[in-house]
């Protein structure tokens, strides 16, 4: 399939996925519904694997999907670690933690692109560290609910959420090096065709 398709199932679930990000902060912020919310949260999340799957599998990559699927990956942890943190159901110095990282990876990426360095390709650590963030997330969250089982349900957050956010930062310094060859790259992409 071209990389310019547009209409696949992949670039569906992301959009999907970014459409529900404003549920799942009504359901946290304005109905207080913090199981509501885990639920959705952690079926986004799953979501996140599927989609990616469904690319490989069906040969239904394209280039709005390597952009979309990103975005709302980035949108909807952001939203759901500030509403968390706004909730009381996250720690603040561990969302400020996951937040500062996500900030200084989205700066670097769009100065990157303003000095023409070509994209880069999400890592297995980086995805793998934001997969394990995403099921960390919805667990907390349900510790804090009513469900019941809150200990163990925060014991397993943290367990998937501490690890998962060192990941994320070893995955940041694992960018270096390839945001050098990814700008050396667009400016020789830039010379060869201005030639």
């Amino acid at each position: 399939m071209s990389g310019r398709q547009v209409l696949t199932v992949p670039n569906f679930i992301s959009v999907l996925r970014l459409g529900c990000v404003p549920v799942f902060c009504v359901l946290l912020l304005g109905m207080g519904n913090r199981a509501g919310a885990a639920i959705l949260l952690g079926v986004l999340g799953a979501t996140d694997w599927v989609d990616g799957y469904i690319a490989r599998r069906f040969d239904q990559g394209s280039e709005l999907g390597k952009i979309l699927d990103p975005t709302a990956d980035r949108l909807m942890f952001l939203a759901a670690v500030v509403v968390m943190m706004v909730d009381g159901s996250l720690h603040a110095a561990f969302g400020v933690t996951m937040l500062a990282r996500e900030v200084a990876v989205s700066l670097a990426t769009v100065v990157l692109a303003a000095m023409g360095a070509r994209r880069i390709d999400v890592t297995w650590t980086g995805k793998t560290s934001t997969f394990g963030l995403m099921f960390a997330l919805p667990f907390l969250l349900l510790g804090d609910s009513s469900v019941g089982g809150g200990t163990a349900l925060r014991g397993v957050g943290w367990g998937l959420g501490i690890p998962s956010l060192a990941l994320s930062y070893y995955a940041a310094v694992e960018y270096i090096p390839r945001a050098r060859q990814a700008l050396a790259d667009g400016r020789a992409d830039r010379t060869a065709a201005s030639s």
